[in-house]
């Protein structure tokens, strides 16, 4: 593979398959995988059996980067994450999202910014790269938050 780096100080790997920016002075990725149950309903403005209340398992992975780690040795402790994540677990989301639809894209944007917001206290560069919510097999989105 090729590498560049360009002017913000962000590298990329070239390869036939993949193309990946990764910010160079990050030295830790924490991944954590998950699954919460939930219903839900959409407001949507076609037919569609998703408009009436249902359920799913989502499978929930977050990944967090850091340049250090904290005075505890670690990224993040994984349970803070869990603690987030498990906000949504066994509830209708549809009482947690009430002016936008509970969509796996929403859903993957409220994960990102509640970790976000709790990752702010930090000293030192850490923030979410992407959280990816599995709806159903084969059914994913992944959000990628605005880096700092």
């Amino acid at each position: 593979p090729n590498l560049f780096i360009n002017r913000h100080g962000y590298s990329a790997w070239l390869s036939p398959c993949l193309f990946l920016f990764f910010k160079d002075d990050i030295m830790f990725v924490l991944e954590k995988q998950l699954e919460i149950a939930g219903s839900h309903s959409l407001k949507l403005p076609y037919k569609s059996k998703c408009r009436n209340k249902h359920g799913h398992n989502w499978k929930i992975t977050v990944v967090v980067e850091a340049e250090e780690l904290n005075s505890n040795g670690m990224v993040v402790d994984f349970t803070h994450i869990k603690k987030i994540v498990n906000r949504l677990d066994h509830t209708h989301l549809n009482n947690i999202f009430k002016r936008i639809n509970p969509t796996a894209e929403n859903i993957a944007k409220w994960i990102a910014d509640k970790i976000n917001k709790y990752l702010q206290s930090a000293d030192t560069y850490i923030q979410v790269k992407y959280v990816s919510v599995q709806e159903s097999e084969g059914n994913t989105i992944t959000y990628y938050p605005p880096t700092e």
